[in-house]
């Protein structure tokens, strides 16, 4: 992947911290392929893409035109952002694959979706989603607990849809299943604008995965 190039009005008035435009250019968005049954879900998606299309960020996705997927890639588009979709064979027909976007990436299985949407993205945003998603956010989660990657991972936390991710990862520290540094590498926001702040403001902690070696 080329080096990323400067970004232009890259944060919100009220940011926190100073920007490095070199801390990413593309963003990999993770989110359901239905629409939900809330219009909070799709506004929150499109003003989401707004924001990025704003920052001058690209977005790499599934590929398809349904759902919270198309939403994010027509408002991208809308506005004049470069949207990569990454599709298998397989979900062609059954996602719709969508026909107008920058680059279109067809790819035989998930395994490979998936590594490639690991590799072009400097940064991952999931949105909500059903169990697609949650295998998608599951895995890149726990690819940076293993030292993999050392990329944000934020949850656009619309109508508090994960709360419940947030609970889980309280118990599972709670309960000695998961270190407290790893279940702070996730950021949770309900706002588009501060979750992208965040994000650029992220910093890796240094920590290995296993609570006991012995």
């Amino acid at each position: 992947m080329s080096s990323p190039t400067l970004i232009s009005q890259p944060f919100s008035e009220h940011s926190s911290c100073e920007f490095d435009p070199k801390i990413f250019k593309t963003i990999t968005v993770y989110c359901g392929s239905n629409m939900g049954n809330k219009p909070i879900f799709a506004e929150s998606a499109k003003q989401f893409a707004i924001e990025v299309s704003r920052r001058k960020y690209d977005v790499v996705y599934g590929g398809a035109s349904v759902g919270l997927m198309g939403v994010v890639a027509d408002t991208m588009l809308a506005h004049q952002g470069r949207v990569i979709g990454v599709i298998t064979e397989a979900l062609l027909g059954v996602e719709m694959a969508h026909k107008n976007l920058t680059e279109m990436f067809v790819v035989a299985d998930m395994h490979e979706r998936k590594a490639m949407m690991h590799d072009m993205g400097d940064a991952f945003v999931i949105l909500p989603g059903g169990s697609g998603s949650m295998d998608e956010f599951f895995e890149i989660h726990t690819w940076a607990q293993l030292g993999y990657h050392q990329k944000p991972i934020g949850l656009l936390n619309i109508n508090g849809y994960y709360e419940p991710i947030r609970e889980f990862y309280n118990m599972a520290v709670n309960n000695g299943f998961t270190r407290a540094q790893h279940r702070d590498m996730l950021i949770f926001d309900e706002d588009p604008v501060r979750l992208l702040d965040r994000l650029a403001c992220y910093e890796h902690p240094t920590v290995s995965k296993w609570l006991d070696k012995k």
